[in-house]
């Protein structure tokens, strides 16, 4: 947390707790979800994924730390940006990379793409290219989980560009009139495609957005993924407890582009290079698990690995298949 920020007061200091394990695993996962990105960024520019690619690199401490206190039958919805939530909730490396390249061995069979896969088996309910529709369709689900009585929490991830969209206002009144076991979590990158949220939104303080509907919030350092952690879990234990719907605001950055095909040039390199040398998720995680005893020849052993996962994906993905033409027809239409 940088001092700036403890001194507006705005960022919540959260205890941290992870085990050496726990934190292990996460800045594995954290470090897998980087070199996937990397690896799908490769991909792109060989031309071998096509249409809108949005990379997570950077953000990667916000999915990991709250992925790390849902339980098995929780439900995760998001945006655009999604590869490393996939990841994050347990759905493989070469699946998701099928579905990038628009192989029929992806999650979607390769009619998905970037943006639109989804895993029942994980309870991902899919990345969504309208900005802001997720946030409706993720309430749904936590209503589902109201209308059923079991105590499954369905989480929303958008943008802060997406935070002002009237869906997402209507969605908070919903879920906090019926009291839905929903969290909604703003990841708020400082941009929204190339516009500085400063420019965007009147509100300082998006964690705030719901207080109209008595919905708690709470702002957290998203580049720190144990305050992650700690904040998720209070989020989860009030919407498990039936309390109603819980509104968490992520403080992060993307250090690549909106997409693909964004040069970045409404910020500095020395912004960005700044955030990757002073406020890396992965960094600070390691810094931390070296204080708890890992040798360098540990970090070595794990990134290997990672790389060779990802690698093998990316292989698998240029070997398989394309979806045959007939394909067009299929999953338009479900028949009643």
């Amino acid at each position: 947390m940088t001092v700036e920020a403890k001194k507006r007061g705005k960022v919540k200091d959260v205890a941290t707790g992870m085990t050496r394990e726990q934190l292990l695993a996460a800045w594995r996962s954290m470090l897998q979800i980087r070199r996937f990105e990397e690896k799908a960024g490769q991909l792109y520019g060989m031309g071998l994924i096509g249409g809108f690619c949005h990379l997570y690199i950077g953000q990667e401490a916000v999915v990991v730390g709250i992925q790390a206190a849902l339980e098995e039958g929780d439900q995760v919805i998001t945006s655009y940006r999604d590869h490393g939530h996939m990841l994050a909730t347990g759905m493989q490396a070469r699946g998701v990379m099928a579905e990038l390249t628009g192989r029929t061995t992806g999650y979607s069979r390769g009619k998905g793409g970037s943006m639109h896969m989804f895993s029942k088996e994980r309870n991902f309910f899919g990345g969504h290219g309208i900005v802001g529709a997720q946030v409706s369709l993720g309430t749904g689900l936590a209503f589902a989980n109201h209308y059923r009585g079991n105590d499954r929490v369905a989480v929303t991830y958008f943008g802060e560009g997406a935070s002002n969209q009237g869906q997402v206002f209507e969605s908070f009144n919903l879920a906090a009139l019926m009291k839905l076991p929903c969290i909604y979590v703003i990841e708020n990158n400082k941009y929204g495609m190339g516009t500085s949220v400063e420019r965007a939104s009147a509100s300082r303080d998006l964690s705030k957005n719901a207080a109209a509907w008595g919905v708690p919030g709470v702002q957290v350092d998203g580049m720190d993924v144990e305050a992650t952690w700690e904040a998720a879990k209070v989020a989860v234990a009030w919407c498990r407890a039936g309390k109603g719907p819980y509104l968490m605001e992520l403080k992060t950055y993307r250090y690549r582009g909106h997409s693909m095909s964004d040069p970045a040039k409404y910020r500095t390199r020395e912004e960005v290079q700044k955030m990757r040398s002073e406020r890396d998720c992965i960094e600070h995680a390691r810094q931390r698990l070296e204080a708890m005893g890992l040798a360098e020849a540990d970090f070595k052993a794990i990134d290997e690995e990672v790389k060779r996962v990802v690698q093998e994906a990316a292989d698998f993905a240029q070997a398989s298949p394309e979806p045959d033409a007939a394909e067009l027809w299929t999953d338009v239409l479900v028949e009643g």
